[in-house]
């Protein structure tokens, strides 16, 4: 367990805040998910009704079934009173069950959170310089399930309401909220997988907040236009969306499946992992393999999101200028050209991150012991603020098979990192 010495605890106070900012979008988010239900069923608009209480539930489940199959790898592991009492009387599986197993990890998470803060801050008014032990072995787990919501809940349900206002040409106070909800919950989640990914102490890998920010502003500059695009498509052809998720969606899955993915247990879960990622790469990239050239990988995926955008703009255009009355408030020149642009400055951003402010492999003297750090860090530590670098003896550390949540947190920072 690695330990990191600091008087006032700066960093451990916004990590808290950010996580009790996190716990009050998910609950404004279910509070207004519900609402935007009852809105489209007052206004008759039923088929909105309906393609948005599928995506409720479809993301529900999808997440309760990741949360249950990790929950059931990580027998012994289970660190927080609040699980532990859960796993004690046997109330894990009924939880997922009733589709509550992401609220118990968001319980945990916020125990941990509030107990190391209380801690710390016990530590500063006795003016005491102090080791801070992290634990969060489960963690990782969390911030995947935060990041699968995102792309099966937040931004689906994005397209799907910018649509029905392209439709009609108004916004409602509850649809108004509910966007701006919905793009907090997927900057937050992008953002804290961001974060989550910062090895303790690494000084191969350093990270800081101004690469967060432009992690986030890559993503954002590339989200928007691609989902600003699909409502336009979705607005004047919604038959055809199904088709083309489905379609691009299944060739993503294949594509993932080429990229031999381990990060479930068994070989029929690995599929409901990469039909998860499939997801994920129909709005943004999401490396999940070190096979092959990072830079060949997402140059190919770029290229084919800008071309497929392109291509939606294009039938929306077609359209409106087929039917230019129910678009006069849209100029196509200006929209086209402001989506694609903000497309390309989003390219241009990712290369620079990549080039200048993504974590740096260590020097190739170093790369064994990064790697053990790695395992080490998945194994017994969380995620902080600090530079400090690894104990002198962690390069010493045991090389052994990992299995369960230590395995898929390995996996999740070689993915990220390499």
């Amino acid at each position: 367990m690695v330990e990191t010495q600091e008087f006032f605890p700066f960093g451990c106070l916004l990590k808290y805040l950010f996580t009790l900012l996190g716990l009050v979008l998910f609950l404004l988010d279910i509070a207004l998910d519900i609402q935007t239900v009852v809105l489209f069923y007052q206004d008759g608009s039923y088929v909105y009704m309906a393609v948005m209480i599928f995506l409720l539930l479809g993301s529900s489940v999808l997440l309760q079934v990741f949360s249950w199959i990790w929950y059931s790898d990580s027998v012994g592991k289970i660190e927080t009173k609040v699980e532990k009492f859960a796993d004690k009387h046997l109330l894990i599986k009924p939880f997922h069950f009733l589709q509550l197993g992401v609220c118990l990890r968001f319980a945990g998470v916020i125990e941990t959170s509030t107990v190391d803060f209380i801690r710390r801050i016990k530590n500063f008014r006795n003016g005491v310089r102090h080791s801070v032990r992290e634990d969060g072995k489960l963690k990782y787990d969390f911030l995947m399930l935060r990041l699968f919501e995102a792309f099966s809940e937040n931004i689906p349900q994005l397209t799907l309401i910018l649509s029905r206002i392209l439709q009609r040409g108004e916004l409602e106070l509850i649809a108004g909220l509910k966007i701006l909800t919905a793009a907090s919950a997927i900057i937050f989640n992008v953002a804290l997988y961001h974060q989550g990914m910062h090895v303790h102490g690494s000084k191969g890998c350093k990270m800081s907040s101004i690469s967060t920010g432009v992690y986030f502003l890559w993503n954002l500059l590339l989200i928007i236009p691609r989902v600003t695009a699909l409502a336009l498509f979705c607005s004047v052809l919604p038959c055809f969306i199904i088709a083309h998720f489905l379609s691009l969606w299944m060739l993503l899955v294949l594509v993932a499946w080429s990229q031999k993915t381990d990060h479930m247990k068994s070989p029929g879960w690995e599929w409901l992992y990469r039909a998860a990622v499939g997801l994920i790469w129909y709005f943004s990239w999401f490396n999940v393999s070190k096979k092959g050239s990072i830079k060949v990988k997402m140059a190919i995926y770029c290229s084919l999101m800008a071309l497929d955008t392109t291509m939606l703009l294009g039938f929306w255009c077609w359209k409106v200028f087929e039917y230019a009355g129910c678009w006069s408030s849209l100029n196509p020149y200006v929209v086209t050209s402001t989506l694609l642009g903000l497309n390309a400055i989003g390219i241009l951003v990712k290369i620079i991150y990549y080039r200048w402010f993504h974590p740096k492999l260590p020097e190739p003297s170093e790369g064994v012991q990064f790697r053990q750090a790695v395992k080490y860090d998945a194994d017994s530590t969380d995620s902080t603020d600090s530079t400090d670098s690894f104990p002198e003896n962690i390069a010493a550390a045991p090389a052994q098979p990992l299995t369960g949540v230590l395995k898929r947190s390995s996996t999740m920072f070689a993915n990220f990192y390499f």
